[in-house]
């Protein structure tokens, strides 16, 4: 069972949670974050650390967002590793509360 990031990280990008990942299994796009589940050790260190509460485990993602499982795993065979915290983009403060924003997402 990998963790999956869902749709509250969209357009917010906090990567407080790459830091503390000690496989790099988080891959970067221009407004989003993903794991990739073939990399992730279960090791539940990302999740306290999402301001956002964007990370689950696969088996505890929302029925509404487990289209976000198949999406990491995609997503993470096309965006690179990210391996160290970044700022947060711009408007991330103003973002990360909004719903339904899967629209916003850049790939």
């Amino acid at each position: 069972m990998a963790y999956v990031v869902t749709e509250n990280c969209i357009k917010c990008k906090y990567t407080d949670c790459v830091d503390v990942c000690p496989v790099d299994c988080f891959r970067e796009g221009p407004n989003f974050l993903v794991i990739d589940p073939d990399e992730c050790i279960d090791c539940t260190l990302c999740v306290a650390e999402c301001p956002v509460e964007a990370i689950y485990a696969e088996d505890d993602v929302p029925d509404e967002q487990l289209h976000f499982i198949e999406l990491n795993a995609d997503l993470s065979k096309k965006w690179r590793p990210i391996i160290e915290k970044k700022e947060p983009l711009p408007d991330a403060d103003q973002w990360a509360s909004v719903k339904d924003k899967l629209d916003q997402l850049k790939r």
